[in-house]
Order: C-alpha cells, then structure tokens, then sequence
C-alpha cells in the first residue's frame, strides 16, 4: 500500500504544477529539493512571488507588466510614438528589445487567441489595443510581431484587421531564413515563407 505526500506538501506540488512545463515528477521533485536543501531558497521564493503579485500591474499604455502605472519604456520620450509594435507576451517584448534595432513603442496583449482553447479577443488584450491605437499621441505604423504559430497567425490577422479598419499601415515581421544556417537543413515552410517574404 502506498503512502500519499503529506496534505501540504501535495498543495506545494499541486501549485508548482501551474508553471508552464512543470508536470507532476518535476513539481514533486522541485518541492522536495526546496523543503529538503534550500528551506531559505523557498522562503526567498515565497517572498519574491508575493511581492511581485502585489507590486506589480498592467502598464496603462502598453499593457505589459509594470511596477509603475506607466512603464519606462512608454515614459521614455526619445522612442518614436508613431510606430507601435504589438507582441504576445512581455518575454516577446524583451526579445525584440535584446536587438537593439527597434525604437519604437510596444503593445503586449498578454496572449494570443486560440479558439480550440477557449481563448477568444475578449481574453487577451485587444479592446486595450483599439483603445491604445485611437489615442494621442497617434500611430501610424503597427508592427504585428505575433508568433509564427497558428495561433499567432489568426492573432496576427485580428489584429492587422482591426489596425487596418483605422486607416493604419500595418506591417508583420518578415519570416525567413536564420542568419548562419544551411538551406538543406531549414524545415520546408521557413524556406517557403523566406521565398515569398524576399526583398
């Protein structure tokens, strides 16, 4: 007959189960490495993830997570107002921004749309960004930089509807070949889409 963890220690596991990838061996074995070797570490992890719930809160013009209402990249007044890249998730944002070509403003809508998941334009941003996109300073270009996923693609062309249907240029970001990679080893459609996508 086998044993069940303790009540607390299942909660533990069962919270740990929520982040992204965690399936039940790896949240179990976090929970026993924190509570067996690392009781401060679990403690520091407490703490961060309280406080970071608490502190922090959508930016009121980009919509991505900020400790101010306004974050310091829409504060920054050198980034150029008329050009508005939108984004599923703040990790996209700081991606684009790790490339240092991009001097724009941001939108991140928190998502994507995935109807098969139940996720439609009511549960990711896309009221924020009609708000975002008639307001002042205006926008001239959207920069659609949605995954290249079949959610990203139906997101992207919401999104490219809506921008459009104000009068906006909208442009997406150009799918092609990695820098530093071999043709005969590049999947079939990055090939296909760099071929229509060339300049």
């Amino acid at each position: 007959m086998t044993h069940a963890p303790p009540r607390r220690l299942q909660t533990l596991m069962q919270a740990l189960q929520r982040l992204p990838g965690v399936g039940q061996r790896s949240a179990a074995r976090m929970a026993y490495h924190l509570l067996q070797h690392d009781r401060d570490g679990a403690l520091q992890l407490a703490q961060a993830l309280q406080e970071a719930v608490q502190g922090m809160r959508h930016c009121v013009l980009c919509h991505t997570l900020a400790e101010e209402e306004v974050c310091p990249t829409c504060a920054d007044p050198t980034r150029d107002a008329s050009q508005l890249c939108v984004v599923e998730t703040p990790a996209d944002q700081a991606a684009i921004e790790r490339t240092g070509a991009y001097r724009g403003r941001y939108f991140v809508l928190m998502g994507r749309l995935s109807p098969l998941d139940g996720v439609g334009p009511d549960d990711i941003g896309v009221r924020p960004l009609l708000q975002r996109l008639q307001a002042t300073p205006p926008v001239r270009e959207v920069i659609v930089a949605t995954n290249f996923t079949a959610e990203g693609e139906a997101t992207a062309h919401v999104v490219t509807q809506l921008a459009s249907a104000l009068g906006l240029h909208v442009t997406r970001l150009a799918r092609g070949v990695p820098v530093g990679s071999e043709l005969e080893y590049v999947d079939l459609g990055t090939i296909a889409h760099a071929l229509a996508d060339r300049r």
